[in-house]
């Protein structure tokens, strides 16, 4: 999964590496220049805190792969398998003010990536008894969603859509400030006519009769029950009764994920995987 979303997304996250770079570094590391020769070398581990899922190392490897490629970076761990506190996650080899100079974007990643792909990774067990897949959302943090939501494959979760791009998503104020379901798929599929490429199409709905009316466009991909309790969505599943996948969104936390997941609906989403997982705290240490 690491290797196959690194290169899908290759593009957008040297993007995010570069932008980390020039947030971080500027014109330079000063306090590093300022103490090391240029040909100081160094060797130094990074040690977990804390209990996680280990992700990042792809994201870390093309970081000094691009940026300070006369560092190496060595995995202990595999990406995507549990470790705990005290266990040494990765080793960095080579020059020290390459090194210094990404400790910093290197510790954040992996922190934040980890935590997320503990979290992903401890909901996708609660519901592994049922055949519901669970899904990110685009609830993340501004120009650093492509290792977000990196971080939930890893551990073990299903992206949703990247962005606004990938494909159409119907909600509730396009509905609304258009005049209802059936008028707006109108529009979509008018739009869709013209592209060259297919792309998705997933309409969120809040009740039966909106359910009724996405069905008569047997080209909408997924039906969206958004903000309905369990046994609402239950009722929903067996009205749709297969005739096109179902996801439910909206109020699904950890504590209520398995009841929604045990429906029959074929994708949970939840923000909460990336707005609210906690950092698991990593740090460098010198060997």
């Amino acid at each position: 999964m690491s290797t196959d979303f690194s290169k899908t997304y290759k593009d957008q996250l040297l993007i995010c590496i570069d932008q980390a770079i020039t947030e971080d570094i500027g014109h330079g590391d000063q306090t590093s220049l300022a103490i090391f020769e240029a040909a100081h070398q160094s060797s130094a581990q990074l040690i977990a805190k804390g209990d996680g899922v280990f992700a990042g190392f792809g994201f870390v490897q093309m970081l000094f792969e691009r940026h300070a490629p006369d560092a190496q970076v060595i995995d202990q761990q595999k990406e995507g398998s549990p470790f705990k506190t005290g266990d040494i996650l990765l080793q960095l080899k080579g020059n020290t003010q390459s090194i210094l100079s990404l400790e910093r974007i290197a510790l954040n990643t992996l922190q934040r990536m980890s935590g997320i792909a503990k979290i992903t990774n401890s909901l996708q067990q609660k519901i592994m008894h049922t055949s519901c897949q669970l899904l990110d959302t685009r609830k993340t943090t501004p120009n650093f969603r492509i290792a977000e939501k990196w971080a939930v494959a890893i551990g073990g979760g299903t992206n949703h859509r990247m962005g606004l791009y990938d494909a159409i998503m119907v909600k509730d104020n396009h509905i609304d400030f258009l005049g209802g379901i059936p008028a707006t798929l109108a529009k979509v599929k008018a739009y869709l006519d013209g592209l060259e490429h297919p792309i998705p199409v997933i309409v969120e709905t809040r009740n039966l009769e909106q359910i009724d009316h996405c069905m008569d466009f047997p080209w909408v991909e997924r039906i969206l029950l958004d903000n309905m309790t369990p046994k609402e969505v239950q009722s929903a599943v067996s009205h749709i009764a297969g005739a096109v996948s179902t996801e439910s969104s909206g109020n699904i936390t950890p504590q209520n994920i398995v009841s929604y997941a045990e429906t029959g609906v074929d994708f949970v989403s939840l923000g909460f995987l990336t707005h609210s997982a906690p950092i698991v705290d990593m740090s460098l240490v010198k060997v």
